[in-house]
């Protein structure tokens, strides 16, 4: 396919990259800097126009703004699952009460929000849900707990997929719930500490928590419909951007690699090589995909890559230093804490890239029923 970038989309990314380079040091915490981007207009830019305090964008200089922001240093994003995930789902399923409701604080980096999916008991087989929301005239008592949920202890709403009709079964009985955060005594977040050291990921726990009905997307019982609809953005303009701090990860590793001499090794070499063009065929596949000319099963084809081509290079980061990267900083004192420089942490962390997002078998799975046409695999089979 033909994807070029004009002009016009070179000079927005000039733009982009001009004001990152003045605003992105400024930053005092991620809060502060989200609503720098928001007032800024850098939220939304894929939104149409609607009166919600975006900027609108092309799809290429949508991609030049990811990339230029992945290039940049800034700051990682907290408000990236209400502007990339909520809000086009708002967009299509939502009220225009609840448009004019939610979009304009997020755009503006006043409002975070994080995902209430994920249940002890429903991981990778989502229609497994068990969290209850019960009415009770202008609202909703929700009750269950989710898991591994990104940056619930920033978030100030939370949308929650749970069962409002208690006698229904997988699909059918879901609705898709907009829940306020701040609920003492109703809403319990417990951190999740992780082998990095780090607690992004959380446990919450909905004790009777409110939530109005109007703030049931979709209408009641349609949360499944709604629920695919969102999953279907959480691949897209971000996966370049992503690719971006996979390329400077890669060029780290090569450097060690030259630095201790496991370069001259040809197996390392070569493996080095291989993770290079992978990235390269990856990059292409993106854009290919975001021109309108993939199918069903190209954004499981893209997560099995990316997630692989991930994990392994996390192996290369720490085979290349040898056994300096299993050590801790020379100042270390035995039985402290450290934290983990860089290529422990991409080692560590890239452990998860085959499992969260839709782990490697269900992206399989997907792809044998859905494009290949394969009978389905059998309810309860091992």
């Amino acid at each position: 396919m033909d994807f070029e970038f004009t002009s016009e989309d070179e000079a927005f990314r000039t733009e982009a990259r001009d004001w990152l380079a003045a605003h992105a040091d400024s930053a005092r915490d991620r809060r502060t800097w989200e609503r720098t981007l928001g007032k800024a207009g850098w939220i939304g830019i894929g939104w149409p126009e609607g009166g919600y305090g975006n900027r609108t964008a092309t799809l290429t200089q949508q991609v030049a703004w990811a990339e230029e922001y992945a290039r940049s240093g800034a700051p990682p994003r907290s408000g990236h699952i209400g502007e990339n995930l909520l809000a086009p789902t708002l967009i299509i399923h939502g009220s225009e009460e609840q448009k004019t409701r939610f979009l304009p604080p997020v755009a503006a980096g006043e409002e975070l929000w994080c995902q209430g999916y994920s249940e002890p008991g429903a991981g990778s087989d989502l229609a497994g849900v068990r969290t209850s929301a019960v009415r009770e005239g202008a609202s909703y008592r929700i009750t269950g707990q989710k898991i591994w949920t990104s940056l619930a202890h920033e978030a100030d709403w939370c949308f929650v997929l749970a069962r409002t009709d208690a006698g229904s079964r997988r699909h059918q009985g879901l609705s898709f719930l907009l829940v306020p955060m701040d609920q003492p005594g109703r809403i319990e977040v417990r951190p999740i500490r992780q082998m990095t050291g780090t607690s992004e990921f959380n446990e919450v726990f909905f004790d009777g928590a409110h939530a109005r009905a109007e703030h049931v997307v979709g209408g009641e019982g349609q949360g499944w419909r709604v629920a695919m609809s969102l999953l279907g953005f959480e691949r897209g303009v971000s996966t370049l951007a992503q690719q971006i701090g996979f390329a400077q990860e890669l060029g780290r590793v090569v450097r060690a690699a030259v630095r201790t001499g496991a370069v001259d090794d040809p197996v390392v070499r070569a493996r080095l090589v291989r993770q290079w063009a992978e990235l390269r065929a990856m990059r292409w596949n993106a854009l290919r995909t975001l021109g309108g000319s993939g199918d069903a099963g190209a954004p499981s084809a893209a997560k099995l890559l990316w997630a692989n081509w991930h994990q392994r290079l996390g192996e290369l980061a720490v085979q290349v230093r040898g056994a300096e990267a299993s050590a801790g900083p020379a100042d270390w004192v035995p039985a402290a804490p450290y934290e983990l420089d860089p290529d422990q942490h991409l080692f560590l962390f890239s452990r998860a890239d085959t499992i969260y997002g839709g782990s490697d078998q269900v992206q399989r799975t997907i792809i044998a029923e859905r494009v290949l046409g394969l009978p389905r695999e059998p309810k309860g089979a091992v």
